[in-house]
């Protein structure tokens, strides 16, 4: 055996080199479920108690924590792990006879779903709890989708849509999703995705990559239209976080007016959505298109859709970057100034530009107000280092996060049916065990 002569001072094994089934006891003993069990407890009344309601739950969150992919993999776990059992509070006595049936476990499962409310206050708890223990957390959000699959039939005959029998998804629907992009050589590449089920729509903290609020819906559902739903959510039921956050990132699929300007205007929160290609406009020689910063007068600036301000020198028409000089709080506008000013480089044309307004050594300072175009123009500026830094930093972050229940995460009607292949876990309580075995305590 190769003996370890220095082991590492700073380990965390207690939580990723740990056994499965402590790493169930730690979520079990963080989980602030009491109210909830006694709720079930209370609905069972002087019903028949062959499997006592606690001991199902836990069962639960095994699953969860152990990753099964379906209801009937998990109680085979059960019926053969008598460790696990004891730790989930089975009755040692009955032994493997103690595991719900599938029937029975699929009952309980519906009852769970019934007090869905309930189910999401365990998830607020977390949140909440997570807001006093981790400095800095909800200060730089971000969004993103994950296409869930639904392992229920589509209905195609609308008559046996009127007829439940725990086989067809009623509430999933077929979704779409296209990824365009251009190879090294100019090559232009499409790919596009359809799945039958949901869509999970997730906001996270960017930084500990833990989620703070989420929603499922239909996959046909449209991205851009789930994201004030989510701030609004995070507001609602944490307005501590929601005060405290200062950005939000998100992909191209989020990219509208109302996004880039509601976020902002209603919370404060500074959105840096990555940009559409909407204009129309040809491509000229001098570069991508642009358009005219101020239609009132005659001037030498204009803006691309990226977002980049720039100034047509009147002698050579050569388009040069405006120096960007910050967000101007009070007055809503972003300040630009003379790129030949600002880096001491000769300009043909800046007489000429100079002369058409009053300036002096520090050359033409120009401020490009908000409302010229919400979609474009942003308090954290499309074109600096800081969006193209945050931006896919923060959306590889909260793109991984859905991917790890998307195994689980089967959002049919009838969550976790009878059969192997039909597995689904709406609980929002799994979210809370994303976090275990990494180090969060400092952004990544």
């Amino acid at each position: 055996m190769a003996h370890i002569i220095q082991p590492y001072m700073f380990s965390w094994k207690d939580i990723d080199a740990d056994s499965d089934l402590n790493r169930l006891r730690l979520v079990l003993s963080v989980l602030s479920d009491e109210g909830f069990v006694s709720l079930l407890e209370q609905r069972r009344g002087r019903g028949r108690d062959d499997y006592p309601v606690r001991p199902v739950w836990n069962a639960l969150l095994a699953g969860v924590v152990f990753q099964h992919p379906s209801a009937a993999s998990l109680l085979r776990e059960l019926r053969r792990n008598g460790e696990l059992r004891k730790l989930c509070g089975f009755d040692p006595l009955l032994g493997a006879a103690a595991v719900p049936t599938d029937h029975a476990f699929g009952r309980f499962l519906a009852v769970v779903m019934e007090h869905l409310d309930e189910l999401l206050e365990i998830f607020a708890r977390l949140v909440e709890g997570l807001r006093h223990k981790l400095p800095g957390l909800g200060k730089r959000l971000a969004v993103d989708s994950k296409a869930i699959r639904s392992w229920g039939l589509p209905v195609r005959d609308e008559d046996k849509r009127q007829q439940s029998d725990r086989r067809r998804d009623m509430d999933a629907d077929w979704g779409t999703k296209t990824f365009k992009g251009v190879r090294a050589d100019g090559s232009k590449w499409e790919k596009v995705s359809r799945w039958f089920g949901y869509k999970l729509h997730l906001m996270v903290d960017a930084d500990y990559e833990l989620p703070l609020a989420f929603e499922v819906t239909q996959a046909s559902c449209s991205d851009m239209k789930h994201l004030m739903p989510l701030v609004e959510k995070l507001a609602e039921r944490h307005p501590d976080l929601a005060e405290a956050a200062e950005e939000l990132s998100a992909d191209k699929g989020y990219d509208s007016t109302a996004n880039n300007t509601e976020p902002f205007d209603d919370y404060g929160i500074k959105p840096v959505i990555d940009h559409r290609a909407l204009w129309r406009e040809t491509q000229s020689d001098q570069g991508p298109s642009t358009r005219i910063v101020f239609d009132e007068r005659v001037d030498s600036f204009v803006y691309d859709e990226q977002g980049h301000v720039l100034c047509v020198c009147p002698q050579t028409q050569e388009h040069r970057e405006m120096f960007f000089c910050g967000f101007e709080q009070k007055r809503q506008t972003l300040k630009y100034r003379c790129p030949a000013a600002a880096c001491g480089f000769e300009c043909k044309g800046r007489k000429a530009g100079e002369a058409r307004a009053s300036v002096g050594s520090f050359g033409r300072v120009i401020r490009v107000p908000l409302d010229k175009d919400r979609r474009i123009f942003t308090p954290i500026a499309r074109h600096t280092a800081k969006d193209q830094g945050i931006c896919p930093a923060d959306l590889c972050r909260a793109s991984r996060l859905p991917a790890r229940p998307s195994a689980r995460l089967r959002a049919a009607h009838n969550p976790w049916s009878d059969e192997d292949e039909n597995q689904a876990d709406p609980c929002p309580v799994h979210y809370a065990g994303h976090g275990i075995g990494q180090d969060r305590s400092k952004p990544v």
